[in-house]
């Protein structure tokens, strides 16, 4: 799994079919992925998206005071931090001025942030963006379910005395059985799938076998791996401090699992359809906590400001599909952006799918690749077009890494971009599913 070497030959990017002014990212940071229950529990993720923030404009050559909104993808908003967004804004160091936005895209969400941001740069209402994601996995709440709440609600009316001893005797231990915010927030209402159903269903439509997932897995944290060891990810990450008194911080992806192998993989359980079924916590992306974000500008205004962008969004693309199938969400939203802007899958050198699940990602390349699929989605005769394997998540990806659901949009992003420029390459795309039946596609660009 030796990296390819960068080439020295450089072809003129071609223009889109639509071709509005590139979108420059000028800065690009995130924080490591910790495992949920871990380093970053005890942050919630208002304080973990602060810390990130601030330290992105710290680096920035934008100051605070330039930006003209701050916008932030986040999927389990907490109680306490209503629009989160404001909230990090205000903590990371921004002026009260500084209008802030939260998005919600679920998967989606971290790119959610930059279109947003993009319309509003093509429409001319602002010049200058932060965006990005946050998501603190470790702190999605357990609910009380209904017969508790009825039960306190009850209490709370009793006026005499009799009425509450009344109310106390009615109290059943079953009542306090939570409801699990987490899998409740996984689990599509129009479908009632958890997500991980969605990728039974397209593990039993392309064939998939157990072992071709556990393999994916595996090859996920080789990959990942390699890119730890050399230095890849350090790259685009902070370290983060998460125990100040202890002096204690995190400075890598801590999901990255260098021991893991095949045999590992196949003593574990299924874990969405226990009798019949091929997924499990190890062919499936980690739940972890982590924040990204960006600066954005136009093309213009960066040029007029004589910076360097890491990259550029050239286009981008979200279409909806059947909420069962959610996971060929790429397939929908990339074949959109390629009818938008003229291009192909040839012309994509570095291609970044989230992996949500390993059987919704190899259901993906299988979709790209088929002819019958793209007659019968499409009315099209040709297939929206093969991946090369050797330029799909050449990095590992979210089983590996973990998928903070509101970051996960930006970290692909950041790792589409630092991988053209390690390679000297100059076109990318990342994509991804989105729960409730969406996909996303963004068109990335480095000079």
């Amino acid at each position: 799994m030796t990296k390819e070497k960068p080439s020295n030959q450089k072809t003129p990017i071609k223009k889109t079919k639509k071709q509005k002014e590139r979108i420059a990212i000028v800065t690009a940071l995130r924080t490591p992925m910790a495992r949920a229950g871990g380093k970053f529990a005890k942050m919630q993720a208002d304080q973990l998206g602060a810390t990130l923030f601030r330290e992105l404009m710290l680096r920035s050559p934008v100051s605070f005071e330039e930006v003209d909104e701050v916008i932030i993808g986040n999927v389990a908003q907490p109680i306490h931090a209503a629009n989160i967004a404001r909230v990090i804004a205000l903590r990371a160091g921004f002026p009260e001025a500084t209008p802030s936005l939260t998005v919600h895209r679920n998967c989606a969400s971290g790119m959610e942030s930059m279109t947003t941001a993009a319309s509003r740069i093509h429409s001319g209402e602002g010049k200058i963006y932060v965006c990005g994601g946050v998501e603190s996995m470790s702190n999605i709440p357990l609910v009380y379910s209904p017969s508790m709440t009825a039960f306190f609600t009850n209490l709370s009316r009793s006026r005499s005395l009799l009425d509450k001893v009344h109310t106390l005797l009615g109290f059943r231990p079953s009542f306090l059985k939570p409801i699990v915010g987490l899998m409740s927030g996984l689990t599509d209402p129009v479908s009632g799938l958890i997500m991980g159903n969605t990728a039974e269903i397209l593990a039993q439509d392309f064939g998939i076998s157990r072992e071709e997932q556990d393999a994916f897995a595996l090859a996920s944290h080789q990959k990942a791996a390699l890119a730890k060891e050399s230095g890849r990810f350090a790259k685009e990450s902070m370290d983060l401090v998460y125990d100040e008194r202890g002096g204690k911080y995190l400075d890598f992806d801590d999901g990255i699992r260098e021991s893991q192998t095949l045999e590992k993989l196949a003593k574990l359980r299924p874990f969405f359809d226990r009798k019949n079924g091929t997924v499990t916590a190890g062919n499936a992306s980690q739940i972890t906590d982590a924040a990204a974000g960006v600066v954005l500008m136009s093309e213009s205004e960066a040029k007029k400001r004589k910076l360097e962008p890491l990259g550029y969004m050239t286009d981008y693309a979200y279409e909806g599909l059947e909420p069962k199938r959610m996971g060929l969400g790429p397939v929908f939203a990339t074949e959109k952006l390629f009818r938008q802007t003229g291009l192909s899958m040839k012309e994509m050198q570095i291609v970044e799918i989230n992996e949500a699940f390993a059987a919704q990602v190899i259901a993906c390349e299988r979709a790209f690749a088929s002819k019958e699929f793209a007659k019968t989605h499409f009315a099209k005769k040709e297939a929206v077009g093969a991946i090369d394997p050797e330029i799909l998540n050449v990095n590992g990806g979210s089983i590996a890494l973990g998928h903070p659901v509101g970051m996960t949009g930006t970290r692909l992003v950041l790792t589409v971009l630092h991988e053209l420029r390690e390679r000297g390459l100059q076109r990318g795309l990342a994509t991804l599913c989105i729960g409730g039946g969406q996909g996303a596609a963004l068109l990335l660009e480095v000079e």
